[in-house]
């Protein structure tokens, strides 16, 4: 039997003849006129190779066929209907839905954990899948269904592809406690004659401010290229090298840090992106609720840190 050409009203329509037993009055709940209805089970019964139903005085009355498929019509149907309903109106406390979300491990780091209390409390059976989705591939893995978010800087501009913006941050440059260059005023020779660790989910290419400073003509020397933030941290430890890194993340780690001497490189921003098709579907948009919502307490206390005190008097 080939699904795909057959029409899944037929079966609205079978479970109707079989619960009313009268093709007229499966017409009227179903909302069609009875040669409808006659029309349809032709068609089921060509489609069963079976006749279904056969008319007695009592009605009509269902053949063996009918009988043994009925259960699985109607468990098909609700099925159906549930899904329908459920795309519908988005319950957190009962769904079970999976979300998965491209990000790299800085902002994991930095949203997880705030998402996964949030979600305890108010979605206990949501499942939320992390992981790092090529940036070249994320259009397209948001249109196929495999992704529901992606988060990252504002770089894809496809039209398909929705976004907002969700955090803000400035890049520094960060190094151990005790380093010589700690609480120091940081030249732009200072910085090119440091060891630099750079953090990219490439093998190879260049950032932000490597591309400043190719402008520049200059260059820095990085000793270290990984694609993990957090391990970031122990490496500094442990040596007199230095990273270039979101503020949040070097205070977080209370590494010390100090203003980039590079006043092209401008603030580092981080974007939420869903395809245009889940727009209005009321998970997806639940979701994204969360996530702007957690965002924006996180900034807020920093940005209050980061304003100036009022003047007084």
């Amino acid at each position: 039997m080939n699904l795909s050409k057959i029409d899944l009203n037929l079966f609205v329509v079978f479970d109707a003849i079989y619960t009313e037993a009268n093709l007229t009055r499966a017409g009227q709940i179903v909302g069609i006129t009875q040669p409808a209805v006659s029309n349809a089970l032709a068609r089921l019964r060509e489609t069963f190779n079976d006749p279904l139903f056969v008319r007695t005085a009592q009605g009509m009355v269902p053949t063996p066929m009918a009988q043994n498929i009925v259960g699985d019509v109607r468990n098909a149907l609700s099925l159906l209907r549930v899904s329908v309903q459920e795309s519908r109106v988005f319950n957190p406390a009962d769904a079970g839905k999976t979300f998965r979300i491209s990000m790299a491990d800085l902002i994991e780091a930095v949203v997880l954990p705030p998402l996964m209390r949030r979600l305890r409390r108010h979605a206990p059976a949501l499942v939320i899948e992390s992981f790092l989705c090529k940036r070249r591939d994320t259009t397209k893995e948001l249109a196929a269904g495999r992704l529901d978010f992606a988060v990252d800087a504002p770089l894809n501009t496809d039209p398909q592809v929705r976004h907002v913006k969700l955090t803000e941050d400035r890049y520094v440059c960060a190094m151990r406690r005790g380093h010589p260059l700690e609480g120091k005023p940081l030249t732009l020779e200072g910085y090119l004659a440091q060891g630099h660790i750079h953090i990219s989910s490439r093998r190879n290419g260049l950032g932000e401010v490597d591309l400043a400073l190719g402008k520049m003509g200059r260059q820095r020397k990085i000793t270290l290229r990984s694609q993990h933030y957090m391990m970031a941290a122990q490496v500094l430890q442990q040596t007199d090298m230095v990273i270039t890194v979101p503020e949040r993340f070097a205070r977080r780690h209370d590494l010390p840090f100090t203003p980039l001497p590079l006043p092209s490189v401008n603030t580092i921003e981080t974007h939420l992106y869903w395809h245009e098709s889940t727009d209005q579907d009321p998970a997806n948009r639940w979701m994204r609720e969360q996530l702007i919502e957690l965002c924006a307490d996180i900034m807020a206390p920093e940005q209050r840190a980061a304003s100036p005190a009022p003047v007084v008097g």
